[in-house]
């Protein structure tokens, strides 16, 4: 073998080297927030450097799930919890280190009222079952959206389960209850204009920061990628400021079916990708 015939056989193993450090070094970090992480166990296509940091959800089909199976809607959003334990679990795994889940919208209280109280039940014994969960795999919770309207109980379980988890250090998961992304920024254009009328801002000092800080996710990262179930191609006034550049990735998967399966499958198209943020590609 000629020496200009071994040069790129030597370039290409520095390459791996620094390429395999490189993966080291990511599990390293994520091991750091949430010790289980393996994701070259699940995804040993995939190289660490592409597991989204931040996974966004819109979890649609419930309904028509429960409809398939004969059954009355609120078996759907029981098997939906089931789906959502089977998420979380496999985001640890995987590293992934924030998890948003569009549970209930704004413009859901337009349901009928029965199916609303049974939401609202639900979802208070989600928060006081989850708890201890919650706790054995360090994972930190917090909810967004408006607190106004929903009933006492339900504020009183999530204050409860927020501050039980507040010192958590490992990932984050992050509802989204009574949520509308347009009341969102409505929400933080009040606050940024209440700021200014009390000489606490400049006009001229507002840029993207100042509105990013005064959103419900304020310290969270933007999602990387954004997954909806059931087939529907829309986003449904969910987090529009913070998925501006996220990935999107549709499944015909009803909620109550997607599993770790589906997960993968959403990491892998997402990590297929080349993201530019509006640049060229290299």
């Amino acid at each position: 073998m000629t020496p200009a015939a071994a040069a790129p056989a030597s370039s290409s193993g520095a390459d791996l080297q620094s390429d395999e450090a490189r993966a080291a070094a990511v599990v390293a970090r994520m091991r750091r927030r949430s010790p289980e992480a393996d994701p070259q166990s699940r995804l040993p296509d995939v190289h660490p450097e592409r597991i989204p940091r931040h996974i966004a959800i819109i979890m649609d089909g419930n309904g028509r799930w429960a409809s398939k199976q004969g059954l009355p809607r609120m078996f759907g959003h029981r098997a939906g919890a089931a789906a959502v334990r089977a998420v979380i679990e496999e985001c640890g795994v995987l590293g992934v280190e924030v998890l948003t889940l569009y549970s209930f919208s704004i413009e859901n209280w337009k349901r009928p009222e029965e199916e609303v109280e049974a939401l609202m039940g639900l979802y208070e014994m989600y928060l006081e079952g989850e708890r201890d969960q919650l706790m054995r795999k360090n994972i930190r919770f917090v909810q967004i959206g408006r607190r106004d309207g929903l009933p006492k109980m339900v504020l009183a379980a999530v204050d409860r389960l927020m501050a039980d988890t507040a010192a958590n250090t490992g990932p984050t998961l992050c509802l989204a209850v009574n949520y509308g992304s347009r009341a969102e920024i409505t929400d933080a254009a009040r606050a940024i204009a209440r700021k200014v009328a009390s000489g606490e801002l400049s006009p001229d000092d507002i840029d993207e920061s100042t509105v990013a800080s005064h959103l419900y996710t304020a310290g969270l990262p933007d999602p990387d990628l954004l997954i909806r179930t059931a087939g529907e191609m829309r986003v449904s006034n969910y987090l529009l400021w913070q998925i501006s550049y996220a990935e999107l990735h549709v499944t015909n998967k009803l909620w109550p079916d997607f599993r770790a399966a589906d997960l993968h499958a959403a990491i892998r198209d997402y990590a297929g990708r080349r993201r530019t943020f509006g640049g060229l590609a290299g």
